[in-house]
């Protein structure tokens, strides 16, 4: 039943947010909307991994970072056709990611923790230090990515929509992956690798393609942040971003598939409310954050599940 509803009430949220922008007269609402959306879809690619494959990364903000430089520094050349810089950044983030992925599955626990950490560090360092692409100060991206002539991309309604249906896609794709022959693999690899590989699977080679997919994902993150925000910063591929994702995914419920959607909105929402009433917003999500995943080992989906159960009870 959960299957059902929740994905179904989230296409309903997705569809009805631009009609409450129109009535409230705030079309840029949809931009804070936007960003909710990009980094639900970064958060998604690294529940990918960790909440079904296991393997907890530090390093995914490293694709976000991929993504949003790739399209600034295409702009950059005068390279903004939007379909182009799609391929160029999904080539780009599984190149890397296969590059991370084929270091770090050498090791195991909090060693590949590490390991993703290093390397996610080595492209912030790298970004920090091209001079020609802004350095320490970022790359202005100087022209958001063309798709379609009738397309205005700088029009808050139609990439809203742009952001929106990357969302869906990415989550659709991920429940295909999830429920096919590869995402069983990929679970039982969580779940106990050493029988995995005893029954004659190459875990190795399941765990990689599941890391270069994640990558994809998050790359696609990161070229919808570039073009909302229309700059490229090595920020974005700092390690207390990919802190960040780590948190919406355990927030809103791991190895779920709209858990991480949830945690990302709750997240972000949370973070913005209180940092617009002091500064020192994290002395008090930090508690509430704690609170809520030592309430519920599930997160949100976790607190979800046990109120429809409660509710079921009274029923019966």
């Amino acid at each position: 039943m959960r299957a059902f509803v929740l994905p179904t009430l989230l296409v309903l949220g997705l569809a009805t947010f631009p009609l409450v922008a129109g009535i409230v007269d705030e079309p840029y609402f949809l931009g804070t909307i936007s960003r909710l959306i990009i980094f639900a879809i970064a958060a998604a690619s690294l529940n990918l991994i960790t909440g079904y494959g296991g393997m907890v990364s530090l390093g995914q903000a490293m694709f976000l970072g991929i993504g949003a430089y790739v399209v600034g520094i295409m702009a950059h050349h005068g390279w903004t056709n939007g379909f182009l810089q799609v391929a160029v950044t999904l080539a780009v983030s599984a190149l890397a990611a296969a590059f991370v992925g084929s270091i770090a599955l050498r090791a195991h626990g909090i060693f590949f923790i590490m390991i993703t950490l290093a390397l996610a560090q080595i492209f912030y360092y790298l970004s920090l230090s091209s001079g020609r692409y802004g350095g320490e100060e970022g790359l202005v991206v100087i022209e958001r990515s063309q798709f379609f002539s009738w397309m205005d991309v700088y029009s808050v309604y139609q990439f809203y929509a742009i952001c929106a249906a990357a969302l869906l896609i990415c989550l659709y794709v991920q429940w295909r992956i999830i429920k096919s022959p590869f995402g069983h693999v990929l679970i039982s690899c969580r779940e106990n690798e050493k029988r995995a590989r005893a029954i004659g699977y190459n875990t190795f080679f399941y765990k990689l393609m599941a890391i270069v997919i994640s990558g994809m994902m998050c790359g696609i993150a990161g070229f919808l942040l570039a073009n909302l925000s229309n700059f490229a910063t090595p920020s974005y591929a700092y390690w207390y971003r990919s802190g960040e994702l780590l948190i919406m995914v355990l927030l809103g419920g791991m190895g779920t598939l709209i858990g991480p959607v949830l945690g990302a909105f709750a997240f972000l929402s949370l973070e913005h409310w209180v940092a617009s009433h002091t500064r020192y917003w994290g002395l008090v999500v930090g508690p509430l954050l704690i609170i809520v995943v030592l309430s519920s080992r599930g997160g949100i989906m976790g607190l979800i599940d046990a109120l429809a159960a409660r509710v079921r009870g009274q029923r019966s």
